[in-house]
């Protein structure tokens, strides 16, 4: 019986999913308030925000391992009875030399400070530093991803928003030739054949609608995912399809912006340079280290004190340690191969990243480049269109030609405009790539 109602229930769910989001009013959003609520809802932004921290506070703890750590120590120990040890006293009275104490208290405060590591210390610490930057750098690399992959969805549903105005009026064109079609079957003025072409040609609209819609939806939906929306909430994208200003930017001088501009090359740098701290940093396991060291002891009875009595005593200590690892058995050196294979890993990646990186800006002027050369095929493509309406309308109105053909030249109009949108949305996502390969 649950199974039942859970199944009608989930039934329910889904035959309503498609009202409810007709019912919400379309959000109407620019690219840049895309971006922005994309950024603030973004999950891998805040795991980056939450590494960085985590980061900033590894060089706290390395900057901690310098100062003197002071400790409070306290302890109880019972242990079994003994004999005491007598002996007699000057004056013919036994004194305890090492009374029968079975209950034994300690408490001790001791400071301790390494004065001297070897430069393993700092070396650390830096080490700490660059991974942070590095982190830091991943943030505003994660952040300039999440603003293109907003833009190409953002411009995805513009783009199929036009398709599907366009398939629209397509599918109004088929079914006005189907209309007419049968009317002229009817008048015995045309074969049978012309009828089903004329189905055929409905129905394939009809399929192509479809598609575009469900384009349209699932691109809304990816949308409104990055936006931290819920996926039926339908969004309307405000922009404007002008064509961008043609500029033609030299490869070489963008490849030397972008190498100084992209986060990404930051991060490999300073992971060099931490790679490179790690490694002295092991390099350090090999040389003394100094440390100083002191305490406060308050116990009962007090070992340093001669004859042992059960009393509470105090007694303090003071010294400088010295510690040489002369073998280790090898560990040193394998640790400074380590962090040394991992320098050189470091910079083979950062030498493969500017590779690419020539590769891909070369690739999005390219992109640039092209889509402008659309663009200008797509406004020839227009005014031919526009001026092949006009004619058809004139003959429309003198009664030399059929609504259909005034239909069709409609039809070719929009598709015209459809293809100079996409050419636009093509241009401005290459521009929003190319501000990403440049780090910009």
């Amino acid at each position: 019986m649950r199974m039942r109602v859970c199944a009608g229930v989930m039934a329910a769910v889904v035959w309503a999913a498609p009202l409810l989001a007709q019912d919400l009013a379309p959000l109407r959003l620019t690219l840049e308030e895309a971006q922005a609520r994309a950024l603030q809802a973004s999950h891998r932004v805040a795991e980056l925000r939450a590494r960085e921290s985590a980061a900033q506070g590894s060089v706290a703890v390395r900057e901690a391992a310098e100062r003197p750590l002071l400790s409070a120590l306290a302890g109880y120990t019972r242990t079994n009875h003994v004999v005491e040890f007598v002996v007699p006293g000057p004056t013919g009275v036994p004194r305890v030399l090492y009374p029968d104490v079975p209950n034994n208290y300690r408490t001790r405060l001791d400071l301790q400070w390494p004065i001297y590591t070897g430069g393993r210390t700092d070396a650390l610490e830096r080490a700490a530093r660059t991974e942070a930057a590095a982190v830091a750098a991943e943030v505003t690399v994660a952040q300039a991803d999440l603003r293109l992959e907003v833009a190409r969805a953002f411009w995805a549903l513009a783009t199929a928003n036009s398709a599907v105005n366009v398939l629209n009026e397509g599918l109004t064109r088929a079914q006005t030739h189907l209309a007419a079609a049968r009317e002229r079957l009817s008048a015995g003025s045309v074969p049978p054949n012309e009828v089903s072409s004329a189905e055929a040609d409905e129905s394939r609209q009809r399929m192509l609608l479809i598609e575009a819609r469900n384009q349209r939806d699932v691109t809304m939906a990816g949308l409104a995912r990055l936006t931290g929306l819920d996926i039926l909430q339908p969004i309307e994208p405000v922009a404007l399809f002008e064509a961008p200003a043609a500029s033609q930017p030299r490869v070489d001088a963008l490849v030397a912006e972008a190498r100084g501009l992209r986060t990404e090359r930051q991060a490999m740098q300073r992971r060099i340079e931490g790679a490179d701290e790690l490694r002295r940093a092991a390099a350090a396991g090999s040389r003394p280290a100094i440390a100083v060291g002191a305490g406060f002891d308050y116990a009962r009875p007090n070992p340093r004190t001669f004859p042992r009595a059960n009393l509470w005593d105090d007694s303090w200590d003071a010294g400088i340690n010295v510690s040489w690892p002369l073998w280790d058995g090898g560990r040193t050196k394998a640790d400074i191969a380590q962090a040394g294979g991992a320098a050189e890993a470091a910079r083979q990646r950062l030498a493969e990243f500017d590779s690419v990186l020539a590769l891909e800006i070369r690739q999005r002027v390219l992109e640039l480049d092209s889509g402008r050369a659309a663009i200008t095929a797509a406004d020839d493509a227009i005014r031919a269109a526009t001026e092949a309406r006009r004619i058809v309308t004139e003959r429309y109105q003198a009664g030399v030609a059929q609504s259909t053909d005034v239909l069709d030249a409609n039809f070719a109009l929009l598709q015209a405009e459809l293809d100079r949108t996409r050419a636009i949305a093509g241009v401005r996502l290459a521009e929003a790539r190319l501000a990403h390969a440049l780090g910009r």
